[in-house]
Order: structure tokens, then sequence, then C-alpha cells
């Protein structure tokens, strides 16, 4: 069960919580433009966007690192179950659509 968010933290979901990733995002530093909440079991997606992900990118963290990667994920922190959420650049107003 989620526990409700604090000030600090806006996602119910535990700082260290696993979610999907790419080394483009957390080895090459790249931008995160495309955010996935999953349907299914609620799992977390953040990518580059745009480009198709291997399986030898993949990667799982905690949360918080995606967080202290980019803070501007946290608008996202009430996001859906089954919603992603998607931009054009880092500091662009995210647009959320339900799969």
């Amino acid at each position: 069960m989620n526990s409700p968010s604090t000030p600090d933290w806006p996602f119910t979901d535990p700082k260290n919580v696993a979610v999907f990733t790419t080394t483009q995002v957390v080895q090459l530093g790249q931008p995160i433009l495309y955010v996935a909440h999953d349907e299914d079991d609620g799992a977390w997606q953040f990518h580059t966007g745009g480009q198709q992900i291997s399986e030898d990118d993949a990667m799982i963290v905690a949360l918080h690192e995606i967080v202290e990667h980019d803070s501007t994920v946290c608008e996202l922190a009430d996001l859906p179950w089954g919603w992603f959420a998607e931009r054009e650049h880092v500091g662009g107003p995210w647009r959320r659509l339900r799969r």
C-alpha cells in the first residue's frame, strides 16, 4: 500500500522504489522527456523520448535517483496509473495523456 506523500517528497511511492530508465538518462545525462506510470502495476518509467530503447540500455534505479537527476519530474507525482507525460525539452510543459 502506498504511503501518503510528504511536503518534501511528493510521490506516494517511497524514495527507494525501483523504477525503469535507461543508460542514456543515468550514465549519459540526457534529459527525461517521457514518463509513464504503468497501468498494470504502477511501475514508473523515465526515458529520453523519441528513440527506440534496447534491452541493453535498460536500467533499474531508485526513484530518488531520478528526482536527483531532474527534479521537474516531481510535477508528475500525481500522474495516474495508465497515463504518460511527455515534453519537447527540459523546462517545457508536460503534456499528460491516458494510454
